[in-house]
């Protein structure tokens, strides 16, 4: 279940949450498989993007991304420090940021569609002044995109992609090299229970 671009309410902001795993969780990852899903069920109607990334061969797990929108950031916490893999240890960290949905549409509607081709993660951590806030230009193959802000909104700390690309540097490309202090580039699927 999700929602359309037609179907999208306003419950108040928006936020990225990446939740990073823990070296060796994976046994403890599919064992809570289902009530993850269930978690996340819960929270279908907020949800902008979603799915796991992967290290480069293409099948460990090494995190799980969740963009949704929710009242407040005290619903934001919950949401990232509540979810069962986060309860039972599987992942090391978590990064929670204010995010702005530049797109303004869920994956869902991403004309690309659920499968082929690469997909990625790009999350460039900011470094003085704001930088890729506007969507790139000719740039079909976003899937979700918009800048990483503070608590309050007001503070540019980054901008997080989702993009189909060829390979990890043409993804990597999405973002102004030199405006941030780190990019990080990940495998991505999208998420969710299989149909």
């Amino acid at each position: 279940m999700h929602r359309s671009e037609t179907e999208i309410k306003i419950c108040g902001m928006e936020f990225f949450c990446y939740h990073r795993d823990r070296r060796d969780s994976l046994a403890l990852r599919t064992e809570l498989l289902e009530e993850h899903w269930s978690y996340m069920d819960r929270y279908a109607a907020e949800m902008i993007a979603r799915g796991p990334t992967f290290a480069p061969d293409g099948e460990t797990p090494t995190g799980s991304v969740h963009i949704v929108d929710l009242p407040d950031a005290a619903a934001a916490r919950a949401f990232a420090f509540d979810e069962p893999n986060y309860q039972a240890g599987a992942y090391r960290d978590v990064l929670l940021r204010r995010w702005h949905n530049t797109l303004g549409r869920t994956m869902w509607d991403f004309p690309g569609g659920r499968t082929g081709g690469n997909r990625y993660l790009v999350l460039g951590l900011g470094a003085g002044q704001a930088a890729d806030r506007d969507l790139p230009p000719d740039r079909d193959d976003l899937i979700a995109y918009g800048p990483l802000l503070s608590d309050d909104g007001a503070t540019w700390l980054g901008t997080a992609a989702l993009i189909g690309a060829a390979d990890p540097d043409e993804a990597r490309a999405v973002l102004t090299p030199d405006r941030y202090a780190e990019i990080e580039v990940h495998d991505w699927r999208f998420g969710g229970r299989p149909s």
